[in-house]
């Protein structure tokens, strides 16, 4: 466990699988988590809900990404959170949420798709830095872009468990074959990408920074 007692965690798409177990470690480490979701309420309230159980903090902010002011709408829930926690700044930002049309082949895929898989996973996440910055304290973490005193990081995760992978990992011709492409023999779960993410969070990432932790278990090694 690592010390992040008096700070706050800004993650996109925490609503389920690997956004939820990304919000729910830094708030395990004494963060203030803002839980950001686009369109399943309940489940976000349930994973701010298994915060606070936990003996966390956690507040929900309800904006879908890729439509117009989605940033605006985003920035409005953040600032709601903060003043009724008594707090101004934000110390990590984590660039979870994304648009991908897993299997979906390139011959079929249409100009609408395309554009919301630009505005939800490159757009939002660099109009949501540029509106962050001026709330982010220095030391402060971006897990994707970054200026100043503030460290910018990737994770990169392979096939996870999760419930939007739950289709795939139904067909046991998947179940037997990633493994076999992975060094370490196994599908990954939520807490192998959570646990890197709270590491490139904490001061003891502080020195790390441009750099891409491989998270897949060694696909294709």
């Amino acid at each position: 466990m690592r010390d992040l007692g008096g700070k706050v965690a800004l993650v996109t798409g925490t609503s389920r699988g690997i956004g939820r177990g990304i919000a729910e470690r830094p708030a395990r480490d004494g963060a203030l988590a803002a839980v950001h979701y686009g369109s399943n309420e309940a489940a976000a309230k349930e994973s701010a809900t298994a915060i606070a159980g936990a003996g966390g903090r956690a507040f929900t902010v309800d904006a879908e990404l890729g439509v117009p002011g989605d940033v605006d709408t985003l920035m409005a829930g953040p600032a709601a959170g903060l003043r009724a926690h008594g707090e101004a700044a934000i110390d990590i930002l984590v660039h979870n949420a994304g648009f991908n049309l897993m299997g979906r082949p390139i011959e079929v895929l249409t100009p609408e798709e395309f554009d919301e898989m630009v505005a939800v996973n490159v757009k939002a996440p660099l109009f949501l830095t540029q509106r962050v910055l001026p709330r982010l304290r220095d030391s402060g973490r971006i897990i994707n872009i970054s200026s100043r005193n503030i460290t910018v990081n990737s994770v990169v995760a392979g096939l996870t468990r999760t419930d939007m992978t739950a289709d795939v990992l139904a067909d046991p011709a998947n179940l037997e074959r990633n493994p076999a492409l992975t060094a370490l023999g196994r599908i990954g779960q939520v807490p192998d990408i959570a646990d890197a993410v709270a590491f490139l969070a904490s001061d003891d990432a502080r020195w790390t920074t441009d750099t891409k932790i491989d998270v897949t278990g060694g696909v294709n090694l």
